[in-house]
């Protein structure tokens, strides 16, 4: 994939940043979804929230966005999804009822240089801890891809509102067997 290229013709590239850097869980609803490489996304820092003061949501807490900060950098994972999936990922990430909004960013990758990508930005948004169980996730992804370590000794140390229930995390079966 050469700079400033999105994909072929039948796929396109989409930079992860939250629960989505976890195969398993991408998978669930893009089975396409293929690991391009790990990827940085400068001058944007990486926030847990709700879209919407009062919000809800499955993982029963704040969730991953990216908000623009001069200097911040967020780390992730760059898939290689079929665009038929597209529709499916947008369902996901809540774009048709105005939870995240797509967004076009420049990643700079290990092996492929600097590639442009789809991603997702919380639409009113408004900060919230995190559940164990979405930080688990993310932290599980973030190691399965191999980001930086002081990265995600910087995911393992978000605070999160120890809810203990049920969760998406129940639905997700990794390598190992169990969620």
């Amino acid at each position: 994939m050469s700079p400033g290229k999105t994909g072929t013709e039948d796929t396109f590239a989409y930079f992860a940043f939250g629960s989505n850097m976890l195969r398993e869980r991408l998978q669930l609803e893009n089975p396409s979804a293929t690991y391009l490489d790990t990827a940085r996304l400068k001058d944007y820092l990486l926030d847990f929230g709700v879209c919407g003061e009062n919000a809800e949501n499955n993982w029963h807490g704040g969730v991953a966005t990216i908000r623009e900060s001069p200097g911040s950098e967020v780390w992730g994972v760059v898939w290689t999804v079929s665009r038929d999936h597209l529709e499916t990922l947008d369902s996901q990430e809540g774009v048709h009822v105005g939870v995240y909004s797509p967004l076009e960013v420049r990643v700079e990758t290990s092996s492929h240089g600097e590639i442009l990508c789809r991603t997702y930005q919380m639409s009113n948004f408004h900060p919230r801890l995190t559940s164990p169980q979405y930080k688990h996730v993310v932290c599980r992804g973030a190691e399965q891809n191999g980001l930086p370590e002081d990265y995600v000794g910087g995911l393992r140390g978000v605070k999160t509102n120890n809810y203990s229930g049920p969760s998406v995390l129940d639905s997700i079966k990794t390598d190992a067997g169990r969620s």
